[in-house]
């Protein structure tokens, strides 16, 4: 088993976090993001998404989504459950990890990939060459500081994002809102449950250095 990554950006951060959270070390090749070499003939043979991570199974199996590449890790080492133990929790933990990608992650995306040389043709991430849509860049905003309220009323009972165990759900809401920070979008002092729940993250194991 193998698996490719490029550790300074979100989708693969959350992998090494939840593999870090079990206990779980897996050989892992480094793929350089910032000298495109996603898109080169090398790991396009590997990955013909060209997006990363990528889980190569010892038969030879490309996984490539995130989710499933920890869904898959979650059955392979079931020591630290990370999507709950029952049926519950895995729908609720489940539904709070959708959430955050869809009205959080790709939000920070829209604003983060559609301005700026950096990311021209480069709207979104893959194979294609997709040209930036700048309007999306104050919507992203909107929806980055809209779903910030959600998780801040979500954590006025809860401890974690889907209760009181942390979660998988957990390592998607703490990495999104710290690589918010790209965008120059921070938690607001007045959120005082989401700011709470940020300083107790930074001091949890997985996430550190």
């Amino acid at each position: 088993m193998k698996l490719y990554s490029f550790p300074m950006a979100p989708s693969p951060q959350r992998v090494h976090v939840f593999m870090k959270e079990k206990g779980v070390d897996i050989p892992c090749e480094v793929i350089d993001m910032m000298k495109a070499e996603q898109l080169g003939d090398a790991y396009r043979a590997i990955n013909p998404r060209c997006t990363l991570p990528a889980l190569v199974l010892e038969d030879g199996t490309v996984i490539s989504e995130v989710v499933a590449i920890c869904h898959y890790l979650e059955k392979a080492y079931p020591e630290v459950p990370l999507y709950g133990v029952d049926a519950k929790q895995i729908g609720i933990i489940t539904e709070w990890e959708h959430r955050a990608e869809v009205e959080l992650g790709s939000a920070i995306a829209d604003a983060l990939r559609n301005k700026g040389e950096a990311f021209q043709n480069r709207a979104l991430p893959g194979a294609l060459d997709i040209e930036q849509i700048p309007e999306l860049v104050d919507r992203g905003h909107k929806r980055i500081n809209a779903f910030f309220e959600v998780l801040d009323k979500q954590l006025e009972n809860n401890q974690c994002i889907a209760g009181e165990a942390f979660s998988a759900a957990d390592i998607t809401v703490t990495i999104f809102v710290n690589f918010a920070a790209w965008v120059k979008a921070t938690v607001p002092e007045s959120l005082v449950n989401l700011t709470a729940y940020m300083e107790r993250q930074a001091g949890r194991a997985c996430f550190k250095q």
